[in-house]
């Protein structure tokens, strides 16, 4: 709006004086002495209409400067102007705007679940699930709860908080990760995610996540192992996640949730979900509501299951997927050590062994125990090979222990 009036502001200004003329004339026309009137009149006022004049020209000519670019910018700094009026065609930045705004609301359901699939192993029926899931939800044009609230339940090590931080990448937003284990200390917890209020100490700074939303409203809070939070943090959330906004205890703000999307991690009821994951694993729904039950027999709170948009149980890990997660880890190892490894470089053996090591510790296994083995297994040949000056790799078994050698790329034979 300020943009169109010092677009238009003389032309209004002429109109105005045009307006004030046709009714002065309206008034004193009727009379024999209109034109006396007429005189008495311009010349009482015409100091005035010479200065109007004169503020009429000198807009003119800032208009004129400023449209073809030549204005000084001492002007800049007596009328106010947006920049974008000022160093570009507004307009056209305006409708680019509401294009990408929109675009940015629909995303693609498919590429979003393949690009989480490629990086979570053994969760594909969740990341398809969870992708459409964000999809409808975020084309919602109008909204008073969180784009989401969604809690991922299952056996530990199964990439529960990995998908988390996965879709906060793809989706270019702000992670906010809290382990609620370090908030389960009564109201002092709330105090660290809430703010303190007034008039105690600390109360000069937000909470961390009052803090984090204010900062970042579309962000994804990852709230681990929520079951081992105190009731009174929870108490925080459900408000969070049932009106929109969450109250920063230190000035009594509301802070926007609508733009949030909220993970909660469980471990709760790990045996019974994985029975159910197996027995109930063709029939989506009916696995969702038994493990609800599941997780309500296990003590967790009902007044968080009920403001839960969707449960998504985790398989435990089997077979190949297994193998996908042990070479996952092994390359990021090597690469943590500043190696490379070569394509095909890694004895299938090697993966083999940690396969089995991973089998034989049964239910309780996790991805973690992959790292640790692998740690164990790898660790001092990486080093080697790292003061040894390699940069290229490949893993080998020999006598029974995993060695780094250098790769040699395959010299290309002379053709005759």
């Amino acid at each position: 709006m300020r943009a169109w009036l010092s677009r238009n502001l003389p032309l209004l200004i002429a109109i105005s004086v045009l307006l004030m003329i046709a009714q002065l004339l309206r008034q004193v026309w009727p009379s024999a002495s209109a034109f006396a009137a007429m005189r008495a009149f311009l010349h009482a006022w015409g100091w005035y209409f010479l200065a109007l004049g004169l503020l009429l020209g000198a807009l003119a000519w800032a208009c004129r400067v400023h449209w073809q670019g030549k204005a000084p910018a001492w002007l800049y700094r007596v009328i106010s102007m947006d920049i974008l009026d000022r160093l570009t065609n507004k307009q056209q930045v305006e409708e680019a705007a509401a294009r990408m705004d929109d675009e940015a609301l629909v995303i693609d359901a498919d590429s979003l679940a393949a690009s989480l699939q490629a990086k979570v192993v053994g969760q594909n029926a969740v990341c398809q699930d969870l992708a459409q899931q964000v999809r409808r939800r975020m084309a919602l044009l109008q909204r008073s709860k969180p784009i989401g609230v969604f809690l991922f339940a299952g056996p530990p090590g199964t990439g529960k908080t990995y998908l988390a931080k996965v879709l906060a990448a793809e989706l270019s937003r702000k992670l906010l990760h809290f382990d609620m284990t370090q908030f389960a200390a009564g109201s002092h917890s709330a105090t660290q995610l809430f703010g303190m209020t007034k008039g105690y100490v600390g109360s000069d700074s937000y909470g961390k996540l009052t803090g984090g939303l204010r900062d970042h409203p579309a962000a994804v809070v990852l709230l681990d192992e929520i079951e081992k939070a105190h009731p009174e943090v929870l108490k925080g959330f459900l408000t969070a996640w049932n009106d929109g906004f969450v109250t920063e205890a230190s000035d009594g703000k509301h802070i926007p949730t609508t733009h949030a999307i909220f993970i909660l991690t469980s471990n709760a009821a790990t045996d019974a979900l994985s029975q159910l994951q197996r027995d109930l694993a063709s029939d989506p729904d009916g696995l969702r509501m038994a493990s609800v039950s599941a997780l309500r027999e296990q003590g967790f709170a009902p007044e968080v299951l009920n403001r839960i948009d969707r449960l998504f149980v985790f398989a435990p890990l089997a077979g190949l997927d297994v193998a996908r997660v042990c070479a996952l880890e092994m390359e990021a190892m090597i690469r943590g050590y500043g190696l490379d490894v070569a394509r095909g470089g890694v004895d299938p053996d090697i993966i083999v062994q940690l396969m089995q090591r991973y089998r034989r510790m049964g239910t309780a296994a996790s991805s973690r125990d992959v790292v640790r083995a692998l740690e164990e297994s790898i660790a001092d040949s990486l080093i080697k090979a790292k003061q040894l000056g390699y940069r290229t790799i490949e893993l080998r078994m020999e006598d029974g222990k995993v060695k780094a050698r250098a790769w040699a790329e395959p010299v290309a034979k002379p053709r005759p």
